[in-house]
């Protein structure tokens, strides 16, 4: 999910000069990357805001691919863009998953999923996605995980995959910057006081060692020890 919009917003995480210089000097959005921002871009309610940017993505299967991931999960696809740039890091031998609730918005994926040449590595499951972990085999095992959905449950999600990571997977959580207002005190809606509570605990967390990014809207790297 892209950045958290308010008249009042704290300023921007990074430039927007600086931004613009290193999209401009990053491996651009293909075809079919370009053809699904602009079909997102067209749903109402501002929902296109949900959208990880082309950086996020490129970061994201490069760093797929550079660590071996075959088996990866999505909790929260929306319209696909970050499951292309996951399925197009795990190879064609890899399988990713994917989470979420939303046929309209995953019907949109699965389209443009088609046209990037990875739907036979997608394997969608509409269904909520504490239900989708909570019924994996024991024995399942993930080298890759991302998460950017709702927010209040991130703690709820991490927990439910703590036990089915390889040792060394990686996990990426989406928006832990939230445009800043994570250091906003006076910022208290149930999104911001989530990201804030989940960010402090995961930075105790002796499980795992952590870092936060300052891509997109903030992207923690969470490593399994």
């Amino acid at each position: 999910m892209a950045i958290k919009q308010g008249l009042n917003a704290p300023d921007a995480i990074i430039r927007t000069d600086v931004a613009q210089y290193a999209a401009a000097h990053s491996t651009p959005p293909d075809a079919t990357q370009e053809a699904l921002v602009e079909a997102t871009v067209r749903l109402t309610g501002g929902a296109a805001a949900m959208q990880i940017g082309g950086d996020q993505a490129v970061f994201m299967e490069v760093l797929t691919r550079s660590i071996g991931a075959k088996h990866a999960i999505e909790i929260g696809t929306f319209t696909g863009y970050s499951a292309i740039a996951i399925a197009r890091g795990v190879g064609a031998d890899g399988r990713l998953i994917c989470c979420d609730v939303s046929t309209e918005w995953t019907d949109i994926a699965k389209e443009h999923w088609v046209a990037a040449g990875v739907a036979d590595r997608i394997d969608l499951r509409i269904a909520p996605a504490l239900e989708t972990l909570a019924a994996f085999d024991a024995d399942t095992r993930f080298d890759l995980a991302f998460i950017d959905a709702d927010k209040p449950a991130y703690g709820a999600y991490l927990e439910a995959l703590y036990p089915l990571l390889a040792p060394g997977a990686l996990v990426l959580v989406d928006n832990t910057l939230w445009s800043g207002w994570v250091l906003d005190d006076s910022a208290t809606d149930a999104n911001t006081v989530a990201l804030r509570a989940f960010n402090d605990a995961v930075a105790n967390d002796d499980r795992f060692t952590v870092v936060v990014l300052t891509i997109g809207d903030g992207v923690t790297i969470l490593e399994k020890r």
